[in-house]
């Protein structure tokens, strides 16, 4: 069986473009993982998208993980509330001054509590100055994602509402996903 999986590609072309949302009330604390750690990164990975169909990276082995963590401008932002991790947003550096936000979400316990904007504000911001922390890099020209229609609701409008603007849209047949977790019923 197939479904119909729509893919939006959004970028940012200058710094200006950034859009900061507030930051949410309460203790939260945004930290770079500057110690590549294949098994908290797939923690992440799992934690944040398993409800919403990630599953691109659960047959990467170990030195996978590691090999891809190691690369320089590769690096993973963690929002934390009450010291306890609740999303993450992972840049990659590309070619010619290009920063992807190759991965960001919440896990969904701490969904609907304004930290996804100010992650996503914190972690274009990262991306935008990403050369200032890895010297063998150009600067920043462009930073960009891509988000689809299986990720949460609200994905789309905080891309928007950050100053990201839709450069391609692209509609596919893909076999319909199993979702790993996190469990049923982990959402409130």
């Amino acid at each position: 069986m197939s479904i119909t999986l729509t893919t939006w590609s959004l970028e940012q072309t200058a710094p200006t473009d950034l859009l900061p949302a507030a930051a949410p009330d309460g203790d939260v604390r945004i930290v770079r993982a500057e110690v590549p750690s294949p098994e908290f990164s797939r923690f992440l990975y799992s934690a944040v998208g398993g409800d919403i169909h990630w599953v691109d990276r659960l047959c990467l082995t170990y030195a996978q993980w590691q090999e891809h963590l190691s690369q320089p401008g590769v690096e993973t932002w963690v929002a934390y509330e009450k010291g306890t991790p609740a999303g993450y947003v992972e840049l990659q550096a590309q070619d010619g001054g290009v920063v992807e936000i190759v991965y960001f979400g919440l896990i969904p316990a701490f969904r609907g509590r304004r930290i996804g904007g100010h992650l996503l504000s914190y972690g274009t911001a990262r991306a935008w100055d990403l050369g200032e922390r890895w010297p063998s890099l150009p600067p920043t020209k462009r930073v960009w994602l891509h988000t689809c229609s299986l990720d949460g609701e609200h994905a789309m409008d905080n891309y928007l509402r950050r100053g990201f603007k839709l450069f391609h849209t692209e509609v596919s047949q893909e076999p319909e996903r199993l979702t790993p977790g996190p469990w049923p019923g982990a959402h409130p």
